[in-house]
């Protein structure tokens, strides 16, 4: 799915995040009202307004086939579009996108693009489907172990400098003690020592190069400029390229597994936008791994592949520097509220776009770049990537 060169017709017009924390006791419809809430009195808009919907598949609440039609009951609003996305950490973005489309097509005006989840309170995941039996062999423990092969691979074909992916956790982390919604438990900084002590998770995957699921919600509105400023809104934001692709090189029985579809998803964003690299103000990149985020600088441009640990040694990567990454500190050290995660890179994307980063804000925020992924499957690249460029 991609969205037509640099449109400016829609935006962001909102955003909320609750607080991130671990066995909350809290459901996704609890914590998505309090999303909504939070939506609401940010842009003071009423309920009623809101025609459109669309919701995050959670860990928490998959067995249920009709939790997105649930949610609306819980939530109380009467939506005439309802999108139920099923691609992770991809449909955040994904959501705005397919918004965006609902509302050129007139199946609504106002849409709100909400991810709840609670999987450290309950988690009922079920991935089933031919893969326990006939792909994953055993002694495979989900996606750390999975993501340390990929980190195997890669060393063996490139080289990793374990400092780099210590420097993206370091600068994570700090970036993490200014936001408020952080996990707690991660509101202390760490040092290179601290990193390199870390016990190793899945060789050589450490403790701190890896996320852990939280509960948590994000919400975002999304209109044409049109409508928002008809309702008294006058922050927002342009979505002006956005791109995904699933199962990368799927036709392929022996993928290189370092071979990502950001290889594909990033030449089509900077083509809509009209962008390089060398113009984003920000780096908002889906970090469910630390590896994952040193192979986007590769995979976006910021430097060749293969080249990723220089990049990242070289290069100022604090809310001050020349590419400020993940400056609410991104799902790594801020908490991964389990299928809401995409959103959280994407609020702190917008939440710098609006000046409200506080102790964390980028100077001259005029652009970011967000990226998403879903899905980990055993001896293949993640499943969905996508990534979304947003504009003042």
């Amino acid at each position: 799915m991609k969205m037509t060169a640099r449109k400016r017709d829609i935006v962001i017009a909102g955003y909320s995040e609750t607080a991130i924390d671990f066995k909350t006791g809290r459901s996704a419809y609890d914590l998505g009202g309090e999303a909504l809430a939070k939506l609401l009195a940010a842009t003071g808009i009423s309920k009623d307004a809101i025609d459109g919907l669309s919701v995050t598949t959670p860990l928490s609440e998959c067995p249920n086939p009709f939790f997105a039609v649930y949610m609306t009951e819980a939530l109380g609003i009467t939506p005439t579009w309802l999108n139920y996305g099923g691609t992770g950490g991809c449909s955040a973005t994904g959501g705005v996108a397919r918004a965006a489309s609902a509302i050129r097509d007139g199946h609504c005006e106002v849409a709100v693009v909400l991810s709840a989840d609670a999987p450290s309170t309950a988690w009922r995941a079920n991935y089933g489907a031919y893969r326990s039996e006939f792909q994953d062999p055993p002694g495979v423990q989900g996606p750390p172990a999975t993501f340390g092969l990929l980190m195997s691979r890669y060393d063996h074909l490139f080289g990793i400098k374990s400092e780099a992916l210590g420097k993206i956790a370091i600068t994570q982390r700090a970036h993490a003690l200014h936001n408020e919604n952080a996990y707690a438990k991660f509101k202390t900084p760490i040092t290179m020592a601290d990193y390199e002590k870390s016990r190793v998770i899945a060789d050589p995957l450490r403790l701190l190069d890896c996320v852990m699921f939280c509960d948590g919600a994000n919400a975002f509105l999304v209109t044409t400029e049109q409508k928002a400023r008809s309702l008294g809104i006058s922050k927002m934001v342009f979505p002006t390229a956005y791109a995904e692709v699933t199962n990368f090189n799927g036709n392929q029985p022996l993928s290189e597994i370092t071979e990502t579809g950001f290889s594909k998803v990033a030449p089509r964003v900077y083509k809509q936008s009209g962008l390089t690299p060398k113009d984003i103000r920000m780096f908002q990149p889906y970090d469910d791994f630390t590896i994952a985020v040193m192979m986007k600088f590769e995979d976006f441009g910021f430097c060749k592949r293969g080249q990723g640990s220089d990049f990242t040694l070289d290069t100022d990567l604090s809310h001050k520097g020349t590419l400020p990454l993940n400056t609410g500190g991104g799902q790594i050290s801020a908490g991964q509220p389990g299928l809401a995660s995409g959103g959280l890179n994407l609020a702190e994307a917008v939440r710098q776009m609006f000046g409200e980063g506080g102790g964390r804000q980028v100077t001259n925020p005029k652009n970011a770049l967000v990226t998403g992924i879903g899905v980990i499957p055993y001896a293949r690249n993640w499943g969905t990537s996508a990534a979304m460029i947003l504009e003042a």
